[in-house]
């Protein structure tokens, strides 16, 4: 890709605690929707967007009736790099491809989210779908799409969506960068083992596409940022805020605003007020 999928977006970057227009050095707000689907659709006849009931038609309300400038995209890392009953994976990147492009050319941002690692178990039931961490193909699976995006300033990465402690449906174990696995019965994942995975991950998007924006989330399921700042330029980091969390929201992430980038990547709270 040469920037066509881009449609002009300015390319952002970070200063201080903002995200600034790279043209104009002014900050920006990115709010936005995630648009789930990707990550677990099965492809129809006509492939993975209309299988997830994607269309041009939905994107533009997002971005020009809604008001979004950012499309947080959730997608499937054994999709990518293998594709799903009959369609390749090449097939699946060209589906992530035509949903940056309708963003953009309406004027908004997409944030590619790694959310699950595979594609064997059936989307349903009560069950975790989420990895508590990466695994050694999310490596390759980074290093692949910035090559692919590394000249499309419209994309933006969010490496790795929830990590969390293991549970006990989670069916691998924990593994670190490295290969090397942690004891079968380790469940906590804490900063320990979530920091040096969202510092190889972000490494292996800046050796193709040096520029890129990365977003990092905390661990708890995303919420919990302590221990998270790392020593490299253009991360935006990203906290997971819902009402079953503890109310402990400077200690977690608001500090932290006062000198990096925070982005709510989700929030929720519940469907009565509380007393």
């Amino acid at each position: 890709m040469n920037g066509e999928l881009s449609n002009g977006l300015a390319r952002l970057a970070t200063s201080g605690n903002h995200i600034v227009n790279t043209n104009t050095g002014a900050p920006i707000i990115l709010r936005g929707v995630n648009r789930s689907g990707l990550e677990y659709s099965a492809p129809d006849q006509q492939g993975f967007l209309s299988g997830a009931s994607i269309s041009r038609a939905e994107i533009q309300i997002i971005v020009t009736e809604w008001g979004c400038n950012i499309i947080r995209l959730p997608f499937n890392q054994d999709i990518v790099l293998r594709g799903r009953l009959g369609r390749s994976g090449e097939d699946y990147q060209a589906a992530l491809d035509q949903v940056i492009y309708w963003a953009s050319m309406f004027g908004a941002y997409t944030l590619l989210d790694l959310q699950w690692l595979d594609a064997d178990r059936v989307y349903g039931g009560n069950r975790n779908f989420v990895a508590p961490l990466p695994n050694a193909e999310s490596i390759e699976l980074w290093s692949l799409l910035a090559a692919r995006y590394k000249d499309e300033p419209a994309v933006l990465y969010d490496i790795f969506t929830e990590p969390h402690d293991r549970l006990p449906d989670d069916p691998f174990p924990l593994t670190a960068p490295d290969g090397t696995t942690y004891p079968a019965d380790q469940r906590p994942v804490t900063v320990s083992e979530w920091q040096p995975w969202a510092r190889r991950l972000t490494n292996a998007i800046r050796a193709a596409s040096p520029a890129a924006i990365v977003f990092v989330a905390g661990t708890n399921w995303g919420y919990d940022l302590r221990g998270l700042p790392m020593d490299l330029a253009n991360i935006v980091y990203s906290s997971h805020v819902y009402a079953d969390k503890s109310p402990d929201w400077p200690d977690a992430f608001g500090n932290l605003s006062r000198n990096v980038p925070v982005f709510l990547g989700e929030f929720g709270g519940q469907d009565t007020p509380e007393a």
